[in-house]
């Protein structure tokens, strides 16, 4: 998800106007009359800078915009890229997600909320699909089992309450798809594995990690897939996905750094309470995939394998 400026830990586009313009990706199938137009919004952040040659590859006729090109918050902005675009699907990854930051920033529920608002009037006005792309935060925690998206929400943070409120704008569209994810990671942006791996890289050996949250990390690599997936079907509602494997911050920072050969690097187990950050996260956040794999009928990887390949992309980012 693209980011507001700024670090977080928390797992925190031929354009096919009148006149050819530059920003424009699709694989060379199918014909460019069958080709449904994509607008990406939040497309350099994260998820969006992964998941934009996945829908191209696809077939589809993607129009990537990042944040300086289109703010999702504003009503003429979004308007003319309707004008120009006339997109027949839109995927927003535009998101804040420096879940500490939203605490003080009214920004933060501007993007989260009023932004999915927007797009959302705009794609019912013009007949579009939108998908959104939310977030485990939008529960409590107090649950000690998986979440499933039958499952009431009740966010603890303005993060979790400014997601969910773009999850209600989003339904309001009888086409619209919301996507639940968490823990997110991708070399296309700040993540939980850049902040562990960069802190040892900078000369730490002792790192203490919140170990009374839990949850299952993502890909963005797979998530993209998912989103593929669940779009080529047309689902429609509130459908979860995340990677296997359930960890702890302090499991997975240690699953981390031994894959990154830093095994003797000592991770201190703590508690949410002893970091005392501004935004509470849920104990337990857990998504039940059940539904995502008896829609697609595909098997979601364990979060180790995507790992493994992030750490072998980020040895050499030229690849």
């Amino acid at each position: 998800m693209m980011s507001q400026p700024g670090r977080s830990l928390a797992p925190e586009a031929a354009v096919a106007s009148a006149e050819p313009q530059p920003g424009v990706l699709a694989s060379p199938r199918p014909t460019a009359e069958e080709r449904l137009r994509v607008l990406i919004t939040g497309a350099s952040g994260m998820l969006g800078s992964e998941l934009t040659p996945v829908i191209a590859g696809a077939g589809y006729e993607v129009y990537p915009r990042p944040r300086a090109e289109l703010d999702v918050t504003d009503v003429e902005e979004v308007a003319r890229a309707f004008r120009q675009i006339r997109p027949e699907i839109v995927i927003n990854c535009a998101a804040f997600t420096r879940v500490d930051a939203c605490e003080s920033d009214a920004a933060a529920f501007a993007v989260n909320a009023d932004g999915v608002a927007i797009l959302a009037e705009a794609c019912v006005r013009h007949g579009a699909r939108l998908v959104q792309v939310s977030t485990d935060f939008v529960f409590d925690g107090e649950k000690q089992a998986p979440y499933t998206e039958l499952d009431e929400t009740a966010p603890i943070s303005a993060y979790g309450r400014g997601k969910r409120a773009g999850e209600e704008a989003a339904l309001q569209s009888p086409t619209a798809l919301v996507v639940r994810a968490s823990w997110l990671f991708g070399r296309g942006g700040w993540n939980f594995v850049e902040a562990i791996l960069q802190q040892v890289e900078g000369g730490k050996r002792t790192l203490p990690v919140v170990d009374d949250q839990k949850g299952r990390p993502t890909a963005t690599t797979d998530l993209s897939e998912a989103i593929l997936a669940l779009l080529t079907l047309g689902v429609t509602g509130v459908v979860h996905f995340a990677n296997r494997g359930e960890v702890t911050w302090f499991e997975f920072a240690r699953q981390i750094l031994t894959l990154a050969g830093h095994g003797d690097v000592r991770v201190v187990p703590t508690t949410a309470a002893a970091i005392a950050r501004p935004a509470s996260r849920p104990s337990n956040s857990v998504l039940d995939t059940s539904k995502y794999e008896a829609l697609t009928n595909r098997p979601i990887r364990h979060f180790r394998e995507p790992l493994l390949e992030y750490m072998a992309r980020r040895a050499r980012p030229e690849a």
